[in-house]
């Protein structure tokens, strides 16, 4: 049973919802590494190190510096008096549009709110209400010594909650080297607009792999039994000069075509089967192909 990270209410109104916060997702295909002594290859272990007093530190305390080199300290019992209604619960503050949530700058992490067992309707009420109107709730709460701007909505039968960025945290984009009114040719465009429908997929997160972990284990084994010579990078794939961008796409609609022929384009990522369809039974085709890749 995974454990909470954090309980307290969820105001709807006036209608109050006891919740339970729990981690949404996990790192299970992250490569990590240790820090060794190059001599005796063992673990280097970081000692924690006082500078004025010039000894090891068991335990710290937590400070904030008010001034340059002047702290105030703070324990536990001092941030739970934070004078902030957030604090000790999720108050919603209205609703928004799904698709008026720029989520592409604005979502950090995700996680599952879980109500307590004398909560479940209203809980339920909240949920089939944001699925039905199509509604985000936008929240504030203090999570991890931070107060948070979230964002819930209803996926398969559990509210999500996200954390996300405050404006101010947003950088702007303004000192980029961005097109500016390039035109464009409309023979371009539509070529451009053939292969995105070539390439048109559903999105379904099982067909992809984490591939780099499963190269970096090839590499562990190899090393583990003194044969690295048996690993070698695969070979680049020879480019091909293009003289233009419509001879490049063009060529890229080409090869399109040709791996929807072979059946997909396991190469990429490891994802098996991104067949495009353009007919009105788009799912149809698209579950066929997969089982012909497969």
């Amino acid at each position: 049973m995974p454990r909470s990270i954090w309980k307290g209410s969820m105001q709807f109104g006036m209608v109050n919802i006891p919740v339970a916060l729990y981690v949404a997702t996990e790192t299970t295909s992250k490569v990590s590494f240790n820090l060794l002594c190059p001599d005796h290859k063992s673990r280097i272990k970081n000692k924690r190190w006082c500078p004025v007093g010039e000894h090891e530190v068991a335990s710290t305390v937590k400070g904030y510096e008010y001034e340059k080199g002047q702290y105030v300290i703070f324990d536990d019992d001092d941030l739970e008096k934070l004078p902030l209604k957030s604090s000790k619960s999720i108050d919603i503050a209205g609703f928004v549009e799904e698709q008026e949530l720029p989520g592409d700058l604005y979502f950090q992490n995700a996680y599952y709110l879980e109500p307590d067992k004398g909560a479940q309707k209203p809980y339920a009420l909240l949920m089939k209400t944001l699925d039905k109107t199509g509604r985000v709730a936008i929240a504030k709460f203090a999570l991890r010594e931070r107060e948070r701007l979230v964002s819930m909505r209803a996926h398969d039968n559990v509210l999500v909650l996200n954390t996300l960025h405050w404006p101010d945290e947003i950088r702007s984009a303004e000192d980029l080297n961005l097109p500016d009114d390039i035109k464009v040719a409309p023979a371009e465009l539509k070529m451009a607009e053939s292969l995105v429908e070539m390439m048109a997929m559903k999105f379904d997160p099982s067909e992809f792999r984490d591939e780099y972990k499963q190269a970096f284990e090839q590499i562990v084994e190899a090393k583990v039994k003194g044969r690295e010579d048996l690993i070698e990078a695969p070979e680049a794939e020879a480019e091909t000069t293009v003289l233009d961008l419509m001879s490049a796409l063009k060529a890229s609609v080409a090869r399109a075509k040709e791996e929807e022929k072979k059946g997909g384009r396991s190469s990429r990522g490891g994802h098996e089967s991104l067949v495009s369809s353009k007919s009105a039974s788009k799912s149809d085709k698209g579950k066929t192909a997969r089982k012909k890749a497969s």
